[in-house]
């Protein structure tokens, strides 16, 4: 096993930066997760630590060794990729062992570890079958069998799950996090989903335009968000954010968003009191906000909001409400009532609220 250091890394191509000054220190056998949405170069990165990419600037190591000018196949990596890349005309077993046959594997060693590799992902009964007759799920697995016969230092994932359906990609998270944790493999994985990284990610690194936002656990990139961009990105549905002005009465803050005004509990208003007389960004999550008669008992920061979507989800209900200039989303009880075109009381559980800089869209809190 190893860790994995980009120091300074960077990729561009022509005059477009693809990839800006990226620092990361990935843990011995540590699950870490790039995500972000499409061309933020979460890819791009994973694909300069394989050495599918030659990079433009910084340095990688996996362990001590400096790897910039190390050809793929010596840097003791494994990679699955989004579209499997299994070869057609060998079967299971033939896929699992090219590897170990071109680096010249006895025969009893590379038979050894594709079986243990196929029981390990309960495709054993699966070793004289074509790609053709596997299901999307058994060709992932297959891909997943190659890499890990390898025994490699660093498992590389780019999208591995993108191409199954909704179904079969919860099933496969799970088998992917028991995977790890059986093999305790150094592994990088890249994800558009959030939902995937949350779930599989011992820390997160959320990307945007190249560059990295946050790197932290998922319950600190969902808790306390760096920025704007990683609050809307981590978490669904999304946060909430309301544009509000700040006002100060003798030792109490406020928020004024127009159609409503809600008091700043104390334990957040000190970082908000330099902003007096200026706009901020509120933020809060779509399961702390109130609606109906739970919202009717905070008569004091209650207020109303129009009913524009419905949503029902079976065990809950989302909400898309609109109050003035401002749209709100509400995560709900099934129970509640709510009808299209009419106004709904609602409160904001303001101790769970994060506030923003209008003009850095950096955190305050």
């Amino acid at each position: 096993m190893a860790k994995v250091i980009l120091k300074n890394v960077g990729k561009s191509f022509g005059n477009v930066i693809a990839v800006a000054d990226v620092n990361l220190e990935i843990g011995d056998r540590e699950f870490l997760v790039l995500v972000g949405p499409s061309g933020c170069g979460k890819s791009t990165t994973l694909r300069m630590v394989a050495g599918l990419e030659e990079i433009t600037s910084g340095e990688i190591y996996i362990g001590e060794r400096l790897i910039n000018h190390v050809a793929p196949k010596d840097r003791d990596i494994a990679m699955v990729f989004q579209n499997y890349a299994l070869y057609p005309h060998m079967n299971v077993h033939e896929n699992m062992a090219f590897g170990l046959k071109l680096r010249k594997f006895p025969r009893a060693e590379i038979d050894r570890r594709v079986k243990e590799a196929a029981e390990t992902l309960g495709i054993g009964h699966l070793l004289r079958r074509k790609p053709k007759e596997l299901s999307g799920g058994q060709r992932q697995r297959v891909a997943l069998g190659r890499a890990i016969v390898r025994e490699p230092r660093v498992f590389l994932m780019d999208e591995p799950l993108s191409n199954l359906d909704a179904k079969l990609r919860v099933q496969m998270r799970a088998e992917l996090a028991k995977l790890h944790s059986r093999l305790q493999t150094t592994t990088i994985y890249v994800t558009h989903d959030q939902t995937e990284a949350m779930t599989l990610g011992d820390r997160i690194v959320v990307m945007n335009g190249g560059r990295v936002q946050q790197v932290g656990t998922p319950g600190e990139t969902y808790n306390r968000p760096a920025n704007l961009f990683v609050a809307g990105f981590v978490g669904s549905p999304q946060m909430n954010f309301l544009e509000c002005a700040v006002t100060i009465e003798g030792e109490a803050v406020y928020l004024n968003g127009g159609t409503f005004r809600v008091k700043v509990p104390e334990v957040k208003a000190g970082p908000l009191k330099p902003c007096n007389g200026q706009n901020v960004i509120l933020g809060i999550r779509p399961e702390d906000v109130l609606a109906g008669r739970e919202a009717e008992r905070f008569s004091e920061s209650a207020f109303a909001a129009l009913v524009e979507v419905v949503e029902p989800l079976g065990s809950e209900v989302h909400l898309y409400l609109k109050s003035g200039a401002h749209q709100l989303t509400v995560r709900a009880e099934p129970s509640l009532s709510a009808r299209l075109g009419e106004p709904l009381p609602v409160a904001l559980k303001m101790e769970k609220m994060h506030a923003f800089d209008r003009n850095t869209e950096r955190a305050i809190f």
